[in-house]
């Protein structure tokens, strides 16, 4: 199955490549190609591929455990280092972002929406300048700010978060601005996935 190339950065040669380096990169560990399927949501046979070029390539290793092939990230190729930190700017918010909220108290939900959300979810367009970030609850703002604060420095940008409350969130199609970020697309960084 040859999927296109992704819209948030089109350097890979298919959106299936660039989220098998994400998840590998950015996760740090070694897994098995059975459970990365699973993970990725993808067909074992093309993740298979698809790894094995990256192996091929030296970016990615590979070493087996039984029947069982596992992969993980090259660290001891160069260029792990600056594919690793490409990867989290451009990949990374949705990690990021659960990472450094999931000590926040008090956060039911929390949506990525706008132009990174967009080509997250493949449609085409300018690169994002900046994360838009909906977070419904009632969360410790002193520790929401040096969360997002921190996600801005891994991104080198800039994290935008606007705070409603679950009822304003329930009526959201009474205000122009949430029924849009409702209609849109978005990723879900905390919460439950629609």
């Amino acid at each position: 199955m040859r999927t296109a190339a992704p819209a948030l950065l089109p350097l890979f040669r298919s959106e299936l490549q660039a989220r098998i380096l994400t998840r590998l990169l950015l996760d740090d560990d070694e897994i098995g190609m059975s459970e990365l399927a699973r993970d990725l949501g993808a067909p074992q046979a093309t993740v298979y591929r698809e790894a094995s070029r990256l192996v091929e390539a030296g970016v990615l290793a590979d070493r087996w455990i039984g029947r069982t092939r596992m992969v993980s990230a090259n660290r001891a190729n160069p260029a792990f280092g600056p594919l690793r930190e490409l990867m989290e700017v451009v990949y990374g918010p949705k990690a990021l972002l659960q990472a450094a909220l999931a000590d926040v108290t008090g956060i039911d939900e929390a949506l990525i929406f706008g132009s990174w959300a967009a080509r997250y979810r493949g449609q085409n367009g300018a690169a994002p300048g900046d994360i838009d970030l909906l977070v419904i609850g009632d969360p410790d703002v002193d520790a929401l700010h040096p969360a997002v604060s921190t996600v801005e420095a891994h991104l080198h940008r800039e994290v935008n978060f606007v705070v409603i409350t679950p009822d304003t969130w329930a009526a959201r199609e009474d205000d122009p601005f949430l029924a849009g970020v409702s209609a849109g697309p978005t990723v879900v960084v905390a919460g439950v996935e629609p």
